[in-house]
């Protein structure tokens, strides 16, 4: 077989270099929630008054949600990883679109600018390219509040047209348990004049956190985390300080990090019934797990069997992780399938997971493995947040030295994942600008004779 590849520059852009089959050890770090943090900070426009927010990761996609806050007029104070945010004087309602389309989570601000403005006007959002993930379920969810809402040109215009400028409580029921839509009608409906119930809501752990913090400001919301939320709107919301959950997805990664490597460590701080179906299947394919002191896990891998996993929305297996977890499976000892229900565009790392020798064959959402005795370092990038984190593990574990690139999708999601994982013994670092070989002509040669072999083992 031959192979014919153009080769446009010997400098690759800023990477990681990770030497693979180094045992970890010692303790990893869990920092506080992105998904959670941003939610929080879009909710900051809900009130005039100050609002803290401790334990906020240093992220790139933090970063452009502090900036879009700005572009409304919000003043953001960063002290470490705390956050004040005063939004007394936000007076524009409209999103840039350079700075909605790298983050979807900016259409959080819909429902508080219509509660503090009267209007809001926002591009369709971007972020991680994993597939359809449609706003129709937020939209319904305003109108239903009272807003006229409507699409021009890929803009989402609202307003609110009563003489008050509140939104009326209402009776939703969401089609699918959206995170998004269920935060976005949570914040709407804080300020809304009456009663509003959300049926079929989202259960995750941050809808449970915003909640939280919108009741310390004044907000009456009861049942978050339970199939029926209910909100009692008030006239007016309050600053407060929040100290933001522990990243379940982070905690997830890591502990899949250590059954990777084959590696005893203790990851923390967490809340392990944000975690319960991850280390159900971690236990399943051979991890011993245990409470460490109060906020901690302590994981111990024994020998890794391939086990079956199907993505849900929580208390589901998460979306998330499946991808850091089909890196497990691929060196796992037998076979095992996985199948991603959430999004029909993330199974993006199958192709570098093949790369570094992977045997695994995908069948539209539904991937095939066949666990390898060892995984290959190779050259290899990240297609979004998620598979870059797999790669990542698949590049600890691997025989020889791997280059990875697609930072800026890691840097969305891992606060100073290299720093962590170093400090827990991984030879893991961070260049600029370093010439190094092309990628190697013969990767794509093996990754399309794998996925042959693949196909026929599976």
């Amino acid at each position: 077989m031959s192979s014919v590849a153009t080769i446009k520059s010997n400098i690759i852009p800023p990477h990681l270099e990770v030497k693979g089959g180094c045992p970890l050890n010692g303790v990893l770090k869990v920092s506080g929630a992105k998904n959670s943090s941003l939610a929080l900070m879009a909710a900051s426009l809900l009130t005039k008054e100050k609002l803290l927010i401790k334990n906020v990761p240093q992220l790139t996609d933090i970063e452009v949600m502090s900036e879009i806050l700005r572009n409304l007029g919000a003043k953001l104070t960063k002290t470490n990883n705390s956050i004040e945010i005063n939004s007394e004087s936000i007076h524009n309602v409209e999103l840039p679109y350079q700075l909605v389309h790298s983050l979807r989570a900016s259409f959080f601000c819909v429902g508080p600018l219509l509660t503090r403005l009267g209007e809001a006007k926002i591009p369709l959002p971007g972020g991680c390219n994993i597939g359809a993930r449609p706003v129709d379920e937020h939209i319904n969810g305003l109108k239903a509040l009272g807003a006229e809402v409507e699409v021009i040109n890929d803009v989402v215009k609202a307003q609110v047209s009563t003489k008050d400028k509140r939104l009326r409580g209402a009776n939703i029921t969401l089609k699918y348990p959206s995170v998004g839509a269920t935060e976005t009608i949570l914040m709407a409906s804080c300020l809304a004049l009456g009663k509003t119930t959300i049926s079929n809501p989202a259960r995750e752990p941050e809808i449970q956190d915003l909640a939280k913090m919108l009741n310390s400001m004044g907000a009456k919301v009861f049942g978050a985390g339970t199939k029926r939320i209910t909100i009692l709107g008030v006239d007016s919301l309050s600053g407060t300080s929040h100290f933001v959950i522990p990243d379940r997805i982070e905690a997830g990664t890591f502990l899949i990090a250590a059954a990777i490597t084959r590696s005893p460590l203790i990851i923390g701080p967490v809340i392990p019934n944000h975690l319960s179906a991850v280390i159900s299947k971690l236990k399943e394919c051979g991890c011993l797990i245990s409470q460490h002191g109060e906020h901690h896990l302590k994981i111990i891998p024994r020998e890794i069997s391939g086990v079956d996993i199907t993505t849900s929305p929580f208390p589901g297996f998460p979306t998330d992780l499946q991808a850091p977890f089909m890196s497990l499976m691929a060196t796992a000892k037998g076979s095992s399938k996985i199948k991603e229900r959430v999004f029909e565009k993330r199974m993006q790392h199958v192709l570098e997971l093949n790369k570094m020798g992977a045997c695994i064959y995908q069948e539209n959402n539904t991937a095939y493995i066949k666990g390898v005795k060892e995984l290959v370092g190779s050259n290899v990038e990240g297609g979004d947040l998620r598979s870059s984190a797999a790669i990542i593990l698949a590049c600890l574990s691997a025989k020889g030295n791997s280059i990875f690139t697609g930072l800026e999708h890691l840097d969305r999601g891992y606060e100073k994942l290299e720093e962590k994982l170093t400090n827990a013994g991984s030879i893991i670092s961070r260049n600029f600008d370093q010439p190094t070989s092309q990628r190697s002509i013969s990767n794509k040669i093996i990754s399309e004779d794998n996925i042959n072999t693949q196909k026929n083992a599976a």
